[in-house]
């Protein structure tokens, strides 16, 4: 009895000896990975605060690096400048303002006994007689002839000509009054920039002549200003204008190498890419809403004889290539967050490229089915697809680097374009179905 509970007790030894090691093996690997769970993983705490730094001044520098550009590129190229404000010449807001500023100038050279004497000596008596009753009538219907013709001045493609050069001059002077390099023929005054519509009132006075009103050839040369700027500030901003200048070029650069260096430093590179892409494009965003809010409290300070719709006009034209900008820089950070975004692990940035994928092998299926053929085509993609999907990235970059003056379309017409090349890659580079079918029934 003795001898079969020793049998016994050897027995279960024997049983329970695995079977504790194999507990107190799961039970180490079960205490290892509490404690791996309790211990706080290295999260690198200096590189990811220096890239969060990068990145944070980098998102700053971006807007002042958009102004720069806009300064340096439009402001700062007279060529640039004259083709933002010509379409102005065409802007009917323009087009009465600066009738009225002619009309006023011609009115006060035109003088009412000059008409009378034009009249025969016998008929001088009874019109002195009539225009004293008529008082301010005369005048009245007379400015309004005078603003017809000058309308149609306006109206006509010499006037577009006329804005033109009077534009480039202007401009040449104002860029070097700002920028203190030489001495241009048109200055800043009382922190105003004007062009000189002279020309405009000699086409005036012709088109008078020819209708009849000969005394408006009597009408020494005139200069009158059309005011395209003005600001109490105006004359404070040399020493900014010319650091913009000379920064247009590199500000930009420096906000994104910084953006990129941020990047490179993070250990979540993807996520970063993600947050700084979306940085970028509120950075712009904001820059935008700034450049409403400026619009208003630059027309609220005009003074009271400066046509506000025309100004208007002027002041949307002259940003108009900087609000492309902005709008540019936010759908390129956003086109870019969501590609991070799409190309990372996330459950449904999984299940999105799924069913793109899914939709590309179902076409080539159909293709397949019926009789289209790849030849060498496919089997080469397939060999080197991700060399090949760098190249289509690099292209696009290349092509978005070298366009003049990228617009927000374009970036959205890059993309699609990209995203339609990485679907015809897919296309060709798939398995053809019976390929498939064949390796099974080999298998």
């Amino acid at each position: 009895m003795a001898a079969d509970d020793k049998v016994g007790n050897a027995g279960n030894d024997g049983n329970d000896g695995p079977t504790d090691e194999l507990s107190a093996l799961r039970a180490r690997v079960a205490a290892l990975e509490g404690e791996s769970a309790a211990r706080p993983a290295p999260r690198h705490r200096g590189r990811s605060f220096l890239a969060a730094v990068l990145i944070v001044i980098g998102c700053v520098l971006a807007p002042l690096g958009i102004v720069a550009a806009w300064t340096s590129d439009i402001v700062g190229d007279t060529d640039r400048y004259v083709a933002t404000v010509a379409p102005l010449a065409s802007d009917a807001d323009v087009q009465a303002a600066v009738a009225n500023r002619v009309t006023a100038a011609v009115m006060q050279h035109i003088d009412l006994q000059d008409l009378l004497e034009q009249a025969a000596p016998e008929e001088r008596p009874l019109l002195a007689k009539g225009l004293d009753k008529l008082g301010g009538s005369l005048e009245s219907a007379l400015s309004s002839f005078v603003h017809d013709k000058a309308q149609e001045v306006v109206a006509s493609d010499a006037f577009e000509t006329v804005w033109t050069d009077a534009n480039r001059a202007v401009h040449t002077s104002v860029v070097r009054a700002l920028t203190g390099s030489g001495d241009g023929a048109v200055q800043i005054d009382d922190d105003t920039v004007t062009v000189d519509l002279a020309p405009v009132i000699e086409r005036v006075k012709t088109r008078l002549v020819d209708s009849g009103l000969t005394v408006a050839a009597k009408i020494p040369e005139v200069h009158t200003d059309f005011t395209v700027v003005t600001s109490d500030d105006i004359g404070k901003v040399k020493t900014g204008f010319r650091l913009l200048q000379v920064m247009g070029l590199w500000l930009p650069v420096l906000a994104l190498l910084l953006v990129a260096a941020g990047v490179l430093l993070a250990t979540h590179r993807r996520r970063t890419v993600i947050a700084a892409s979306i940085g970028l494009a509120a950075a712009a965003l904001v820059l935008g809403i700034a450049l409403t809010v400026f619009r208003t409290v630059y027309l609220n300070a005009l003074p009271d004889d400066v046509s506000q719709a025309a100004a208007s006009s002027v002041y949307d034209a002259l940003i108009h290539f900087l609000r492309t900008t902005v709008r540019m820089v936010v759908v390129l950070g956003l086109v870019v967050a969501l590609a991070a975004w799409l190309t990372g692990p996330s459950r449904p940035a999984v299940v999105t490229r799924r069913m793109w994928n899914s939709g590309i092998d179902a076409t080539r299926a159909a293709a397949d089915r019926a009789g289209l053929r790849t030849g060498p085509v496919g089997p080469f993609l397939r060999r080197h697809h991700t060399w090949i999907t760098w190249i289509l990235v690099l292209l696009a970059v290349l092509a978005y680097v070298l366009w003049n003056h990228p617009t927000a379309w374009v970036v959205v017409g890059l993309a699609l374009a990209l995203l339609f090349a990485f679907a015809v890659v897919r296309f060709l580079a798939a398995e053809p179905a019976d390929a498939g079918g064949e390796a099974q029934l080999r298998s």
